[in-house]
């Protein structure tokens, strides 16, 4: 009897990957077929093609929520005395992703046979983050694992809050923006060319606001397949623009220039440099690897390469607070809240309180963006149906007038 790994689909299209035993890969097949699991990938365990497997299946990350949950529930098991081993084997049967649970099995197994937990972290690819693995390394280090997962729970469990409010704050407006976009095009390209038949056998000269949707609805009614085709390779450019080195730093610098979108950017970005950092000092990493750790994590190249500018004037003996101000990017409240805390030796704390208030900012700044958002859609989509109706109504308004 063999052992192999699989990846497969089961009886409800769900994606999932395991280990099974058999005496060979068409009778582990067979048996995985008798529980209703289609295997697409199968391979020997301990083969070098098994970590080609695995990193296909672990290459998208688990959501925040899932992994915050597990997060908790291992602290709680690990604080009440359980082993490691059998916290592992209670949190992955406990836990409804599939992806999460089969990550811990292996974890599990691999800390079985003598591996450090971080470790086993480390070789389920891109599942876990650089700050998750070395959180847990010190927390192992220095005998407080339990404590450094109930903050790695703490933080991840904010990351979710702060994304879920931004999340839900923004949802309306975009289903606006869908929805409405979607009335216009059908308006244009199925309605109109009915319609524009009879204003074009009004055999009259026709206002310029008609001509024009006329023109419009002609193109895209004869040329709908044509404008697709443009609009896909146009998206295709640009996506491949925007992961050059040089497209990734002007977008980057674009979202921080944005008016009223730029600073909530700065903010969010803002917030999570503070949490991160402070829950990585109190860990016990040190300020320079916390910095390494924490500017990875910033998905803006122009705070990444700020960032580390700073931590290489730190590492050169600076205090934190005058690279961060010679950048002139961030808040000039972080700056301060650093200095501050440098002096009194409670940098950890200003950093939460920075994040703290950073995040009551970014619940403003989206309160206030909403409250500007929602009337200038409401009046670019009532000013597209007016134009509409105005384009259509004139040119019979000129021909009742000529029968006057």
């Amino acid at each position: 009897m063999a052992l192999f790994d699989y990846i497969g689909y089961d009886r409800n299209g769900r994606k999932v990957s395991g280990s099974g035993e058999g005496n060979g890969q068409r009778a582990v097949i067979s048996k995985l077929r008798q529980q209703e699991i289609f295997v697409t990938e199968i391979v020997a365990a301990g083969s070098k093609n098994r970590q080609k497997l695995l990193s296909r299946w672990r290459s998208s990350r688990v959501p925040i929520e899932d992994l915050a949950i597990a997060t908790r529930q291992l602290a709680t098991l690990l604080s009440a005395g359980l082993g490691l081993d059998e916290a592992l084997t209670t949190v992955a049967g406990q836990l409804e992703r599939q992806q999460l649970a089969t990550a811990l099995n292996h974890i599990r197994e691999a800390v079985v046979e003598g591996e450090a937990l971080h470790q086993a972290l480390a070789a389920e690819g891109e599942l876990f983050s650089n700050l998750y693995i070395s959180m847990v390394e010190v927390g192992e280090s220095s005998g407080t694992l339990d404590q450094a997962l109930a903050n790695l729970a703490d933080l991840l469990e904010e990351q979710a809050r702060l994304r879920s409010r931004v999340t839900a704050a923004l949802a309306y407006p975009l289903l606006m923006a869908v929805v409405g976009t979607g009335v216009l095009l059908f308006l244009v390209g199925f309605i109109l060319p009915k319609v524009t038949r009879m204003l074009i056998d009004l055999d009259q000269v026709l206002p310029l606001p008609t001509r024009m949707l006329i023109t419009a609805s002609q193109l895209l009614h004869d040329y709908s397949w044509l404008i697709f085709a443009l609009l896909i390779l146009v998206l295709l450019a640009a996506r491949h623009w925007a992961r050059t080195d040089r497209g990734r730093l002007l977008l980057a610098d674009l979202r921080l220039r944005l008016p009223l979108i730029g600073k909530l950017n700065l903010l969010i970005a803002t917030s999570r440099f503070s949490r991160t950092l402070a829950t990585l000092l109190n860990g016990g990493q040190s300020l320079l690897s916390s910095l390494d750790i924490t500017g990875k994590l910033l998905d803006n190249l122009v705070l990444q390469q700020a960032i580390e500018r700073a931590s290489r004037q730190v590492r050169e003996g600076a205090s934190l607070a005058e690279p961060l101000k010679k950048e002139n990017i961030f808040p000039t409240m972080l700056v301060q809240m650093i200095a501050v805390g440098e002096r009194s030796g409670e940098l950890e704390q200003m950093l939460r309180r920075v994040a703290d208030t950073s995040d009551q900012q970014i619940e403003m700044s989206i309160n206030r963006l909403l409250a500007l958002l929602e009337p200038i859609m409401i009046l670019f989509m009532g000013g597209a149906v007016g134009f509409i109706v105005l384009a259509i109504l004139l040119p019979i308004f000129q021909a009742s007038q000529s029968l006057g």
